[in-house]
């Protein structure tokens, strides 16, 4: 075997393919280099994996939820120590810079250390009973069998802040990571078993959607399916599992705004929106993707906005002084490439990038300029749609009003930015605009870990929130017993 093949991990046992079959990991930014190799399992290996979840999972649900705690906060110290070389490898699998590769595993270890402490906080509750001699309490009980599918942009994170609930709760996992980034997500399962987790509570399969993640979402034995991805998916997978009255957790994506009023601080707002839309290569569902700007301010925010994207430095993360990394694969690379021609055959005005970078520095990866439309009208497609990507629709609105209205004319519903000096104006927003999140003189990116996360409208399926203690109404069910003495 290779020296950079990697096992899947199936009741503890590592597993490969039974007919060698394999994909390789590749560097976005080097697209000559292999981080690593991964089985392609078949639909009946994730079949295994499902029976090994479910053999292990009545077991660890009798384990007594500080334990189960303990090995959370036990792997959160794993990845802590391991932290330098985990972001090395998220950054070489993903393409993210450096630093924001550190800020990721950073949140991934706060995720696990909070739900380790949840561990002593899975409490039901008391209530008085209307009858004499009753005790009247609720008790929380895990699911069983969940599925967890994530996708590439927030490999780490992501993957933890669902395994790290339903392990808390009492459930047993069967994991697949998305292709393009299956090694940290291995590091994650890692951690968990050198910290003390029974196998079989958390398995790790990889390989096609169309096969293993057909059986993680179509199987009768498994109790919920927490996924996160694009839309298109999401719809497929509502169709399969809606009927069978399991779980579904689905988030889906969003299409940003960020509100600049012209009240603003107008350096903030510009610095702001620039690390929403072009951090992370843009590649994050809470990115920014349109600015609507009051009218009177906007040739000032335009012109700032494009002085401050041109110094924007793009390369290979693990280089010094890189701000933004590569596009993850050449398939997404192009829907992107496309996406900016149809900007421009709808008539939106590009003012900036819009091309891929072919230096000598870019030429082995994805790399995309940052790129800026303005004259975006909301009926165009740039507009309306996703494009998951550093490229950002500017949109003029006359009034506040006319600005929440473009705010809220899309499908999406995931977060919002406002800009602004007036306390009245940043609390009518909040109480307006249709987001889950919702940000001031803050970027639409960045979340953190004890607060509900998730969308309304097609951002998120029946609105069950993740992270914080929220995530564990989806990772559990409530008992009402009566006791009468």
């Amino acid at each position: 075997m290779a020296r950079n093949l990697f096992p899947c991990v199936i009741g503890g046992e590592k597993i490969f393919s039974p007919d060698g079959r394999t994909f390789r990991d590749i560097n976005p930014a080097d697209t000559g280099e292999v981080v690593a190799e991964f089985p392609q399992l078949s639909r009946e290996d994730a079949a295994k994996a499902i029976d090994a979840a479910r053999e292990a999972q009545v077991k660890w649900a009798s384990t007594p939820a500080p334990e189960r705690g303990r090995i959370l906060v036990k792997a959160a110290q794993i990845l802590e120590d391991e932290a330098d070389e985990l972001a090395r490898v998220l950054t070489r699998e993903e393409g993210k810079t450096l630093a924001e590769s550190r800020a990721e595993v950073a949140r991934a270890v706060s995720i696990f250390r909070f739900y380790g402490v949840m561990g002593y906080r899975l409490r039901g509750e008391f209530t008085p009973s209307a009858e004499p001699n009753t005790h009247l309490f609720t008790l929380r009980e895990p699911l069983g069998v969940v599925s967890i599918i994530t996708p590439w942009n927030f490999p780490i994170a992501i993957p933890s802040w669902k395994i790290a609930p339903a392990l808390i709760s009492g459930n047993a996992v069967v994991f697949k990571p998305a292709s393009y980034t299956p090694l940290i997500g291995y590091r994650i399962v890692d951690a968990l078993h050198r910290a003390g987790l029974p196998p079989g509570v958390l398995n790790f399969v990889t390989g096609p959607g169309s096969t293993v993640g057909a059986e993680l979402i179509n199987s009768p034995k498994v109790d919920a399916i927490s996924f996160t991805g694009s839309l298109e998916v999401g719809e497929e997978i509502k169709r399969a599992a809606g009927g069978r009255n399991i779980r579904i957790q689905l988030e889906l994506g969003g299409k940003n705004p960020a509100v600049i009023l012209d009240d603003a601080d107008m350096d903030r707002a510009v610095e702001m929106v620039v690390r929403g839309a072009f951090g992370l290569t843009g590649q994050a569902c809470t990115a920014t993707s349109r600015a609507i700007v009051l009218e009177n301010v906007a040739e000032e925010f335009e012109r700032k906005l494009v002085e401050r994207v041109k110094r924007i430095k793009v390369g290979n993360g693990l280089a010094e002084g890189v701000e933004m990394g590569p596009v993850v694969g050449e398939k997404e690379m192009n829907k992107i490439l496309d996406y900016i021609r149809v900007g421009i055959d709808e008539g939106a005005k590009l003012v900036l990038g819009g091309k891929r970078l072919m230096g000598p520095e870019h030429s082995k990866g994805y790399f995309l300029e940052p790129t800026i439309f303005t004259d975006v009208t909301p009926d165009m497609r740039i507009a309306q749609e996703e494009i998951f990507g550093p490229v950002l629709a500017v949109m003029r609105a006359h009034s506040f009003d006319e600005a929440v209205e473009l705010a809220n004319k899309i499908e999406y519903g995931l977060s919002a930015s406002i800009f602004t000096r007036s306390l009245p104006r940043a609390f009518e927003f909040i109480n307006r605009v249709q987001a889950g999140v919702v940000k001031v003189n803050k970027p639409t990116t960045g979340l953190e870990p004890h607060v509900p996360f998730g969308g309304f409208k097609k951002s998120s399926y029946g609105m069950v929130k993740e992270q914080g203690e929220a995530a564990l109404d989806f990772y559990t069910k409530i008992k009402t017993v009566y006791l009468g003495y």
